[in-house]
């Protein structure tokens, strides 16, 4: 009966549903307190999780802010052209919801900037070391954002076949003809 309690608790503070838990009530049966630490310990990670995502949301919003202001686009006008609603527009602006892949894929269109620069931003891909090239591509207003992606694609491809050629089977064929 102890241990389905102590697990509910644990649910409850890995879900978001509990504010907090009183250690006290959940002493270990044989009293050395490992029950007690591992709730602890749980708190602490549900919380640091919370802060994360939290902090990513405020981030991601800030930055599309400062895109907004120094692109010069209203929020009205940047709904318009992303097909965001205003008012979701602003709560993500303001840190208050974190956007889907979808969105932030829109915010990109309509700020005209790389969906992959908004991804990062809001860690939702890892950051790639830069390159000459990349800028360039993502930079370019005369391609849409699918042929960006398939130029970059074929970029990293040819890039990863060089790198593999590089390290010895390239020898290796040469010394067959």
């Amino acid at each position: 009966m102890k241990r389905d309690k102590d697990e509910a608790s644990v649910d409850a503070v890995v879900n978001g549903e509990a504010e907090s838990v009183d250690s006290a009530d959940h002493a270990s049966d044989d009293g050395d307190g490992t029950t007690a630490m591992a709730v602890e310990a749980v708190e602490a990670v549900a919380t640091a999780a919370q802060d994360a995502v939290a902090n990513a949301a405020q981030d991601i919003g800030a930055f599309i802010r400062s895109q907004r202001v120094a692109a010069k686009v209203s929020l009205r006008q940047l709904s318009e052209r992303a097909g965001v609603s205003n008012p979701y527009l602003s709560q993500i602006e303001r840190g208050l919801r974190k956007p889907s892949a979808d969105v932030l894929a829109q915010i990109a269109k309509g700020l005209r900037v790389s969906a992959e620069v908004l991804y990062v931003r809001a860690g939702i891909l890892e950051e790639r070391p830069a390159s000459p090239v990349r800028d360039a591509l993502i930079a370019d207003d005369s391609i849409n954002e699918r042929q960006k992606q398939m130029l970059l694609e074929i970029y990293e491809s040819f890039r990863k076949e060089n790198a593999i050629s590089s390290t010895g089977s390239e020898k290796d064929e040469f010394r067959e003809n």
